[in-house]
């Protein structure tokens, strides 16, 4: 599968860095720049997959560069960081050029979450449903069927899912997929993930006592298996 790269450009240095960390964590190939000339010119240099821009910059803003990639024939996705005192107008981010926004302080899933769904709409990799077993998963909808019929599922136990089917076949470690679920300032703590876990045994799996996609990595944590 395709490493994508992502150019993040912020002059926070910590912010710019966390982001950083986070994504080389989740296997996608990072550019930092601080200053917003800068970081247009490795937009037009490095073409990366998806562009993560704060509106307020040195050099050039936010705003600018939106406008200066789209009159440059990128098309690569643009997500927008702003300040929480920042007036948003989504109409106008969009006139622009950006493709969606978050607004600081965001947690790490939420930011993992939008990137994610703009490289799969911008690489037309984009599943509606995704079965595994007799499970038909509906993601435009956030459906869970089994054999037909709708099973219900609490935010939390259909976010975990959905992490899962996003990284089958690899081991997760429970810090991992607390801070990816339930984000790194959450109050949950790894017992959470086990809890839940079992729950999607109990609903999903045809035997929960012998878990067939949602098995245990003992010493690790859990492997989903399609």
């Amino acid at each position: 599968m395709r490493v994508h790269s992502i150019l993040v450009i912020d002059d926070d240095e910590t912010v710019r860095e966390t982001i950083g960390v986070l994504l080389e964590q989740e296997g996608f190939r990072v550019h930092l720049s601080g200053d917003g000339r800068l970081g247009f010119e490795q937009a037009v240099t490095l073409k990366p997959d998806l562009i993560v821009v704060d509106l307020r910059l040195p050099g050039m803003t936010g705003m600018e560069i939106c406008k200066q990639v789209r009159s440059s024939n990128l098309n690569m996705p643009i997500l927008v960081l702003s300040a929480v005192g920042d007036e948003i107008d989504k109409v106008l981010l969009l006139e622009i050029g950006a493709d969606d926004y978050v607004v600081k302080p965001f947690g790490p899933r939420e930011l993992l979450a939008r990137i994610r769904a703009l490289l799969r709409r911008a690489t037309g990799e984009a599943k509606k449903t995704f079965h595994f077993g007799d499970v038909e998963v509906d993601f435009d909808r956030r459906v869970v069927a089994r054999k037909g019929q709708e099973i219900k599922f609490t935010p939390s136990e259909y976010n975990l899912l959905a992490f899962f089917v996003q990284n089958p076949d690899r081991p997760l470690t429970r810090d991992k997929i607390l801070n990816a679920v339930w984000g790194y300032d959450a109050t949950p703590n790894t017992r959470t993930v086990d809890i839940h876990v079992v729950k999607l045994r109990q609903k999903l799996e045809p035997d929960p006592n012998v878990p067939r996609h949602f098995t245990t990595v003992h010493g690790v944590g859990y492997r989903f298996l399609p």
